[in-house]
């Protein structure tokens, strides 16, 4: 959906968009979330645990292989291998205070870390740390047809040694808001089908400036998904398109989504993002 995820309820893909998301869900999920970029391969395994009176808790957990290197010895032979990763450990708290209004706060702990095998690994690994905080909230208003408000605010505090420049840099913080309409006047004109739109405006004033992003979320009987997005140009990257797919099974949710135009595929890398999550 380009990103359009601040104002929306994905479940536990949420938590790195807006941790207010899951403040109102009714069902534990346990999930994995794949990407494949130009950045490197991506893993993210989460757990969510609402309750009735207490809020949701979750706990994350994020990695990014960025690429192994091989390292070799005087005559040419690999004698290790060099492993660097950026990890992040994420705690979640979301609560919905009323029927419309749902705030949450996610904190984070932050690693990038070199590590190695072989003849390399008596130096030990090279680990920068840091710690970081997100909040978020969403608000649903009812005029006409749902609209939720989000907005957040992510990676407050915290710096990282940068590996292009060899300095502390802060982390690069974001703002983000957004909204998430649905369409109901095409009900009457289709039957078991919902359309969703959403927008939402970033300020990156450190890492990127500012973008827009745009999204659509087509739902037949609840169950199929058809998504597609745009993201406007910004200093990171060139406009990009986005389409996705997503189905539930009894328990079971998948979805993938893929992007198309801008850095990656100026440098032959195809952006791919696959969810498996199961709801209990």
């Amino acid at each position: 959906m380009g990103q359009t995820m601040v104002a929306s309820k994905p479940g536990s893909e949420g938590i790195w968009w807006n941790p207010a998301s899951i403040g109102s869900q009714k069902e534990k999920e346990l999930a994995i979330h794949h990407s494949k970029t130009i950045a490197g391969v991506g893993d993210a395994l989460t757990f969510v645990l609402p309750t009735h009176s207490f809020g949701t808790t979750a706990l994350s957990l994020n990695i990014l292989n960025i690429g192994d290197q091989q390292v070799t010895d005087e005559f040419g032979q690999v004698v290790g291998v060099i492993l660097p990763r950026d990890v992040v450990l994420a705690g979640s708290y979301a609560l919905a205070f009323t029927r419309r209004l749902a705030a949450g706060i996610n904190y984070k702990v932050i690693q990038l870390r070199v590590d190695c095998s072989g003849q390399c690994s008596s130096v030990g690994p090279e680990v920068e740390s840091s710690r970081a905080v997100d909040l978020g909230a969403q608000y649903d208003l009812r005029f006409g047809a749902p609209l939720t408000l989000g907005v957040a605010v992510r990676n407050l505090g915290g710096s990282l040694n940068s590996r292009e420049t060899n300095q502390h840099d802060p982390l690069p913080t974001q703002l983000e808001m957004g909204a998430m309409y649905r369409l109901r006047f095409l009900d009457r004109y289709v039957k078991d089908t919902e359309v969703h739109a959403g927008a939402s405006y970033i300020d990156s004033r450190d890492f990127g400036g500012e973008s827009l992003r745009l999204g659509t979320d087509l739902i037949y009987q609840g169950k199929v998904h058809l998504r597609a997005g745009y993201v406007g140009h910004d200093e990171r990257n060139d406009a990009s398109a986005s389409l996705g797919f997503g189905l539930q099974s009894g328990s079971f949710v998948f979805d993938i989504a893929r992007t198309f135009g801008g850095l990656p595929a100026d440098n032959g890398q195809t952006p791919v993002y696959v969810s498996l999550r199961y709801l209990f």
